[in-house]
């Protein structure tokens, strides 16, 4: 009744020609007369059916497993193939047990030529060689970065690069080995100059962006700025002719002076021309003069720090002087009625670029205004203190204030809700960037009686 097991590579079709189940033991028991020695050989035949099913099992789970490490295996070789950065696998004695095709490729030798190598015969030079015996007298207890060697190609040359050095381990924490991997110093720094020329590239964009919407924000004021300038200088124009003619009168009384005209006579043309209402009037005419140009002038300085690059300038300025500049500047220039009402202290010190901080109020102040363009009153009020240590500083419109879902894109570069050719969309993103470069916060809400809220935060001087 005994059979022979078939061979290892036949098992499943075996199986599948001849299972063995209970049915089969139940007939092999009628036929042997259902003995008690032939008991004895049912249970033999029992266990070795169950140690052959155990077999078979073990057999395709060891097929699985077999498969699994193959895929595993040819995926880390793809890895390693692909790999751009040196990869140098050592013993704790430093012999080599595997490298990279980057590695064989720098070095212009064969790859299996450096396996049972000693890591130090990779070295161009003593100093190299010492520090890479440093790292293994210490057993890599460490993970040591940006450690500058040289290694020696085929050609006799020797390369510049840059180590990371890295303790391996196997499943009971035992240290196995190093793990160093590197690139050339050369392309580090050709990254680092890539790196450096792209921020600084970034940089001069970022200011070009600050200075054109400044100029955009400047050019919505020019008809405000044109009212500021027109009241000085025709202040100072109509000054200007009416000295001319008292200095055609004192001309003409003058002469007559020196011309040795009668007494009587000279009082009679002194009265007529009025010289001596003339010479108490002239002091008035000078000094309101004196105060349009200084007006005036103040008027320009203002705008040429305003519209000025003036990205290194830190100095002490008074807050609420450029916030009243900000608001009278943006009031002028626009159309239809917009009250804004100021409730701050008499100073606020703080330190920074006076221009880019009046630029962001007066970002501020026009979105308001236009903010409030449709609502039935027009009114911003600008209120602040100290808070923290800090100047705070809160805009609260009268207008239907921020939707829920622009919140959070408020401070997005070219998000907008004004109509074409109104906004850019660059004027709140600059802003936040400006106060953040400042040390301060921008934030931006709906009060809870209505309009919209921002708040503004710088430190104080």
């Amino acid at each position: 009744m005994s059979r022979k097991p078939a061979p290892a590579s036949t098992l499943p079709d075996v199986i599948a020609a001849e299972p063995r189940s209970a049915l089969t033991v139940e007939m092999l028991a009628a036929a042997a007369g259902a003995s008690a020695e032939d008991g004895i050989w049912l249970d033999v035949i029992r266990k070795m059916d169950e140690v052959y099913n155990d077999l078979l099992q073990y057999e395709v789970a060891l097929e699985e497993k077999n498969a699994t490490l193959e895929d595993t295996q040819q995926f880390i070789s793809s890895v390693l193939t692909s790999m751009s950065d040196l990869l140098i696998v050592c013993s704790r004695a430093g012999v080599i047990e595997s490298v990279n095709a980057a590695l064989a490729s720098l070095l212009g030798v064969d790859a299996d030529a450096l396996r049972g190598r000693t890591v130090f015969d990779l070295f161009a030079d003593e100093e190299s060689r010492q520090r890479a015996g440093r790292l293994f007298a210490d057993q890599g207890s460490h993970t040591v970065e940006d450690i500058e060697m040289l290694l020696q190609a085929a050609n006799g040359s020797a390369i510049p690069v840059s180590l990371n050095c890295t303790p391996r381990y196997n499943g009971v924490g035992k240290m196995l080995g190093l793990v160093i991997t590197g690139r050339p110093v050369g392309e580090l720094r050709r990254a680092y100059q890539a790196l450096r020329r792209a921020h600084e590239d970034l940089k001069t964009t970022q200011q070009q962006l600050i200075h054109s919407e400044k100029m955009a924000s400047l050019g919505r004021l020019v008809a405000g700025v044109a009212h500021e300038l027109n009241n000085p200088i025709s202040f100072v124009y109509g000054n200007t002719l009416a000295m001319k003619r008292y200095a055609e009168r004192l001309a003409r009384y003058l002469a007559a002076v020196h011309g040795e005209m009668p007494q009587d006579e000279r009082e009679a043309l002194r009265r007529e021309l009025r010289i001596d209402r003339l010479l108490d009037d002239l002091p008035s005419l000078i000094d309101g003069t004196v105060e349009g140009a200084e007006r005036t002038r103040d008027i320009v300085d203002a705008l040429k720090r305003f519209s000025a690059t003036d990205r290194d300038e830190r100095r002490v300025f008074d807050l609420v002087e450029v916030i009243e500049r900000a608001v009278q500047w943006v009031c002028k220039a626009t159309a239809n009625q917009f009250e804004v009402k100021l409730n701050l202290p008499a100073a606020l010190d703080v330190i920074g670029s006076p221009g880019q901080v009046q630029q962001v109020v007066m970002n501020l102040v026009q979105n308001a205004a236009d903010a409030t363009e449709n609502a039935r009153e027009r009114c911003l009020e600008i209120s602040g203190g100290i808070e923290a240590g800090e100047a705070a500083i809160e805009f609260r419109d009268s207008g239907p204030g921020i939707p829920a879902e622009n919140l959070d894109k408020l401070f997005d570069p070219f998000f907008t809700t004004k109509p074409v050719g109104r906004g850019t969309g660059l004027g709140l993103a600059i802003s936040y960037g400006i106060v953040e470069r400042h040390g301060g916060k921008l934030t931006a809400g709906n009060h809870p009686k209505g309009g919209a809220l921002f708040g503004l935060r710088l430190p104080l001087a």
